[in-house]
């Protein structure tokens, strides 16, 4: 591997973050910084925040990988999940490239998390079906079928209980609702008992922020196969994202 130190930028609803990553081990080797999202969030308004974590790092004109909350193809963001409208159908890369002047590359930021996984953490060489859930502002997912990424998929968009599933499940939706860990550990549960119905996979991560509570929750999954939270939590987009840089 070339670059063994990238910096990764995770870009979410609520805060953009980025840390510097060990691609030899998967580990942070610098502190994480993290900036609120702006309210607007469109291009410029996200590239201003990048800038300033590229800027707090000293790390111009070096490889970066970012993950966005967005279905990524071709140098294009397709979607705009808890973000502006504006970055749909957007030249997502090659503005980015313009602009920071540096070489890099842009992903899903729920894919961004599961490459972490399948590669340094609780994924790594499980074989059959595996199924990354992020549990933030909204709900990303990220596939893998015998460690090879299914890009793109939007399992948080599901349609349950007549609302779309991370306005229900996502870690957002149990601070409005004002639930339980014993609440949200039910309604969680039957969500996955769905997703688990759908996919009957061989192992289900959870990551984003509230992995790192998984002990207040975890005790009200049952029948559903192994559910464990991501070995990274909250990092595992930072380090995701820069792992993508190098593909």
């Amino acid at each position: 591997m070339a670059t063994t130190k990238v910096l990764g930028i995770d870009v979410g609803g609520t805060g953009i973050k980025g840390g510097i990553v060990n691609l030899e081990t998967g580990e942070l080797i610098s502190e994480r910084f993290k900036l609120g999202t702006p309210e607007a969030a469109g291009p410029h308004e996200v590239l201003s925040v990048i800038q300033q974590i590229i800027e707090h790092f000293e790390w111009q004109g070096k490889p970066i990988g970012i993950g966005f909350p967005a279905v990524i193809k071709q140098g294009k963001s397709l979607t705009a999940s808890n973000i502006s409208k504006e970055w749909v159908d957007y030249p997502i890369k090659a503005f980015f490239e313009k602009n920071l002047e540096c070489t890099l590359n842009v992903i899903n930021d729920a894919d961004a998390a599961g490459l972490a996984e399948m590669t340094y953490g609780k994924g790594k060489e499980v074989q059959g079906t595996v199924i990354l859930l992020t549990l933030g502002t909204g709900i990303g997912s990220a596939i893998f079928k015998d460690g090879k990424l299914l890009a793109n998929t939007e399992l948080g968009h599901l349609k349950y209980e007549g609302q779309i599933a991370e306005k229900v499940v996502s870690n957002a939706a149990k601070k409005k609702n004002n639930l339980s860990w014993e609440e949200y550990g039910s309604q969680l549960h039957n969500f996955l008992s769905h997703v688990n119905r759908l996919f009957y996979p061989d192992l289900i991560i959870l990551g984003g922020g509230i992995s790192k509570k998984f002990e207040k929750y975890g005790g009200s999954f049952s029948k559903i196969g192994t559910i464990t939270p991501a070995s990274q939590f909250n990092n595992a987009g930072i380090i995701g994202a820069a792992l993508a840089s190098t593909k």
